[in-house]
């Protein structure tokens, strides 16, 4: 039991739950999901750092780094895209690139 690592897990469930909710709702689907969803990739990048902080296991700090690296570049094109939303500008079709992380 890591009693640190427990509370910084759970202060950061919390602070996301508070992000994801706090833009309310739109009425825009698209806005809607990517507002929410930049706080829960934001958990998962804070979860993982913690993990490499307190965990030990060699895979799962391997895991949590490509989870660091993959949400930031995630949370970087959904922050675009929501800007060209919000702008009502860019194409339609028009989707950031995520590093190669939406598979072949």
């Amino acid at each position: 039991m890591n009693p640190v690592f427990e509370r910084a897990m759970s202060r950061g469930m919390d602070r996301m739950m508070t992000d994801m909710h706090a833009a309310g709702h739109s009425g825009n689907p698209d806005i809607d999901f990517l507002s929410m969803m930049i706080p829960h990739h934001a958990g998962a990048v804070e979860m993982a750092s913690l993990v490499l902080a307190h965990g030990r296991d060699p895979a799962t700090r391997r895991l949590a780094e490509e989870i660091i690296a993959s949400q930031m570049l995630e949370i970087e094109g959904m922050t675009r895209r929501l800007a060209a939303l919000r702008r009502q500008s860019g194409s339609p079709d028009e989707f950031p690139a995520l590093g190669g992380t939406r598979g072949p």
